[in-house]
């Protein structure tokens, strides 16, 4: 892969930065981006707009009457009408005590994660973020996170407010498994542990005190400035980035070529009534990662989707069911002007069955750098051409990443490019998404592991010169997507 060694680093996750780290610019011009009829579609820049079937209206519904309509006839006697209607009263009634039970009682419905003995909750913005909310302080001592393209266990040490790596010292899987819930994932996917020699060569560790006997695993672990192996915990939680895709480029998304079986078995298409409206990426067998503006306004309902995993052409479609979706998250800070935070997910009412041809994606972790010029991929049953229709069958190309400040030139974006946002494609045109490519994936190969680099989210035209593709800048939301996911198992 080609990476401008002469330049600084270009796109670094830190992890677990405050949502409100980047602040949303003010709405652009509207000329820049218009908005788009009929209602039923998304607003979004020119041409990735998804085309969304019409919905037709229903017909007006005729309410039958009440069983005690003809109860309460002349010929039936009062006190026979009088008995069912209060009992149709308290039932009612008790219907609706249940269901504020229900909602009271579990406080933590929605996106908020239980602090644990206590039940207070706490919304994932306030998760790991240097402030104790539980009054015992697991939002801060339960902090893990992946390190770097080599999956390094990192704990986070609320003494110190730092993150260490975990000595591999007493470790085991059943540990193993503990981080990687505490991170969202199902343990069913678990993957493994191992030791590895740590590429930071770090001086500070986080070891597992084994006299501590059976606690917390967060308990047992303490700063220290020794490792007995020399070797750090390498954690999989999920077996993810594997493809048969040949990373050397070549050369309908704009521009692109046709894709083969299992190259990207992570593209996923989303439907409605039956159409194509956008792309999407699977990260766990229960969620994939799309664009905000995908579902934004009436399709936020997950009701209206059907997700398609594992299929080259739209064909395929028509011959089986699609996965229904149980809830969609749109990132809180999303904004449907400038395409701020353009990332949401979508969790499914049953999980996938991974095979050669429907599997994740890796997402980036804390301290992986995406450089210009990197070559990443896009995929997608977007046009072939600008104003075209959708395409029956998936393409793939690739498209290098470009430097933000050369996207922000006067002469090409002018500035409309944000920290939450990632540029890949040419400047003179050529390749490139389009429309129906929405929220679809950008990837790269790196360390022989394919990584989510973004989720296709506007441009001007497609394959325009000077105006290259824009991406959800996946680096700065991983960190979201994973408190979503612990708050939602």
């Amino acid at each position: 892969m080609a990476v401008n060694s002469g330049l600084p680093p270009y796109y670094e996750n830190h992890g677990y930065q405050p949502e409100n780290f980047y602040i949303s610019r003010p709405p652009v011009d509207a000329n820049v981006y218009p908005q788009y009829p009929p209602p039923y579609y998304p607003p979004s820049v020119p041409h990735y707009v998804p085309r969304v079937p019409v919905h037709q209206s229903a017909p007006p519904v005729v309410q039958p009457k009440p069983p005690s309509a003809k109860l309460c006839a002349p010929k039936v006697k009062k006190t026979l009408c009088i008995v069912l209607s209060v009992a149709i009263i308290l039932l009612g009634a008790v219907i609706a005590a249940i269901l504020i039970w229900y909602f009271v009682a579990n406080s933590c419905l929605g996106s908020s994660i239980e602090c644990g003995s206590s039940g207070k909750c706490v919304s994932p913005s306030q998760w790991c973020d240097g402030v104790a909310h539980c009054s015992n302080g697991e939002d801060e001592n339960r902090c893990v996170r992946l390190y770097g393209p080599n999956f390094i266990l990192e704990v986070y040490s609320s003494v110190s407010k730092s993150w260490y790596p975990v000595c591999q010292d007493n470790w085991n899987n059943n540990y193993g498994k503990i981080a990687c819930k505490d991170m969202g994932y199902n343990v069913n996917t678990y993957y493994y542990s191992q030791g590895i020699t740590h590429e930071k060569g770090s001086t500070s560790f986080m070891r597992l005190n084994t006299s501590a006997g059976n606690i917390d695993l967060y308990k047992k672990l303490y700063k220290s400035d020794s490792c007995v192996s020399g070797k750090v915990v390498s954690l999989r939680c999920i077996e993810c980035g594997l493809s048969r895709k040949n990373a050397n480029p070549s050369g309908r998304i704009v521009g692109g070529s046709a894709a083969v079986q299992k190259e990207w078995p992570w593209q996923v298409s989303l439907q409605i009534q039956s159409s194509h409206v956008c792309g999407g990426s699977i990260i766990t067998p229960e969620w994939i990662v799309t664009a905000a503006h995908c579902v934004e306004g009436q399709l936020s309902s997950p009701n209206y989707w059907s997700v398609y995993a594992g299929i080259l052409t739209q064909k395929e479609t028509r011959e089986r069911s699609g996965y229904r979706v149980q809830k969609i998250i749109s990132h809180p800070n999303y904004d449907s002007d400038s395409k701020d935070n353009d990332v949401a997910l979508m969790k499914l009412q049953t999980p996938l069955s991974f095979t050669g041809t429907v599997a994740p994606v890796c997402l980036p972790n804390p301290g992986m750098m995406f450089q210009p010029n990197q070559q990443c991929w896009i995929s997608g049953w977007g046009a072939e051409y600008p104003g075209g229709k959708t395409s029956d069958v998936l393409n793939a190309v690739m498209v290098p990443l470009i430097e933000r400040s050369i996207c922000n030139y006067a002469t090409v974006y002018n500035g409309l490019v944000l920290p939450t946002m990632i540029c890949a494609g040419y400047l003179e045109g050529r390749k490139d998404s389009c429309q129906g490519d929405s929220g679809g994936p950008l990837v790269t190969e790196k360390n022989s592991v394919w990584w989510l680099v973004g989720d296709t989210s506007w441009g001007t035209g497609c394959a325009s010169r000077r105006r290259p593709g824009v991406y959800g800048n996946m680096t700065v939301f991983t960190d979201w997507i994973y408190r979503n996911m612990q708050a939602n198992r």
